[in-house]
């Protein structure tokens, strides 16, 4: 299969529209498994991956940077993988109750500069082709929250200061480009437009949810990055699993429910906006949309992110090779007129249960 290249942003990186995302490695996915999904993925023609410091995920103490290790021992294995990859990573936010990722509450510049250190020893490489903050600095609704308060203001670096960081890194040659995650239109705006201010490196990209049961980055998001030329990494296209079928009968939990799935495997996960059980019940109508239409849920919810013009790259999550072979066969599944006309019905009743 071959895929086509896209360009992210206004940087030199092109990349295939399908990035293989990594977080299950060093927690549901074994070293030796890892490698086999990197190895295949590569195979097949994908050309780029992404991690960040703080997987494996679910977070804790004694798996922080795993991923990153998983993958750097990968290329020591395969040095000539290494060029022929686009390799993203993240530094870590302020402290979401995960204090072994750095002992103060907030992102510093040293911060940053640090953790990119550290995650270019794990990754055994010299450069990082796409350093991304995983989420704001400042205080913003993320991961389940909706509303934004200003009294949660605790912002301790500002985000001209985040920029001069980066750009050490840039101008150091240990960073290529930069990139944002669960970012607002604010912030990806506000990035932007103080690089242009201060000729520091231009955000290329921001990765955020982008699925049949969180499209909430339609909600304004989606003009900020079509004006400014940031392009969507779309993650979580599966909604978690939610969007694959596997818990339509079972539910999330119970004797029937898949014990591998990491809904049913993880409680932490499960306290997630993914475990809501809105978000189940949203998801259970797309995919009965999809069997009506003659095509498995996962085909339905992955070409719906393969062809939305929004979408430049969907970063896919898989625990297996089976899993890794559905996903990319996906690619070049079309949806009907008929068929995105029901998508967004559902999408005016259920809205965006899992934002």
């Amino acid at each position: 299969m071959t895929f086509p290249l896209v360009q992210l942003g206004n940087s030199d990186l092109h990349v295939t529209p399908i990035c293989l995302g990594t977080m299950t490695f060093g927690e549901q996915v074994n070293e030796t498994d890892a490698h086999a999904i990197l190895e295949c993925s590569l195979a097949r023609g994908v050309n780029f991956i992404d991690t960040a410091e703080m997987y494996s995920v679910p977070p804790k103490a004694e798996t922080y940077g795993h991923t990153e290790t998983i993958i750097g021992n990968w290329f020591a294995k395969n040095p000539a993988a290494r060029q022929k990859l686009v390799v993203a990573t993240k530094v870590a936010g302020p402290s979401r109750g995960m204090p072994w990722v750095r002992e103060n509450q907030g992102l510093s510049v040293q911060d940053i500069i640090a953790s990119c250190e550290g995650s270019l020893r794990r990754l055994q490489t010299d450069v990082i082709d796409l350093y991304q903050i995983h989420w704001p600095e400042r205080h913003v609704p993320a991961f389940g929250a909706v509303y934004y308060d200003p009294q949660k203001e605790n912002s301790k670096t500002s985000i001209h200061a985040q920029l001069e960081a980066l750009a050490q890194l840039v101008k150091a040659g240990k960073v290529r480009h930069i990139g944002l995650s669960n970012e607002t239109p604010y912030g990806v705006h506000e990035f932007v437009r103080l690089a242009e201010q201060h000729g520091l490196p231009c955000v290329a990209t921001v990765q955020n949810p982008y699925c049949l049961i969180n499209r909430s980055y339609e909600n304004g998001l989606d003009e900020t990055c079509h004006r400014l030329n940031v392009s969507l990494l779309a993650y979580s296209p599966l909604g978690f699993g939610l969007l694959t079928g596997k818990y339509d009968d079972s539910g999330l939990l119970g004797d029937h429910a898949p014990q591998d799935g990491r809904m049913t495997k993880y409680e932490t996960m499960r306290k997630q906006r993914w475990g809501r059980s809105e978000s189940l019940a949203a998801a259970r109508r797309y995919n009965t949309l999809a069997r009506e239409h003659g095509m498995t849920p996962t085909q339905m919810a992955l070409a719906f992110c393969y062809t939305k013009w929004q979408v430049t790259s969907t970063i896919i999550g898989v625990t297996s090779l089976a899993q890794l072979d559905a996903d990319l066969d996906a690619w070049g599944t079309t949806l009907s007129p008929e068929v995105l006309k029901a998508i967004d019905a559902i999408r005016w009743d259920m809205r965006d249960l899992a934002q």
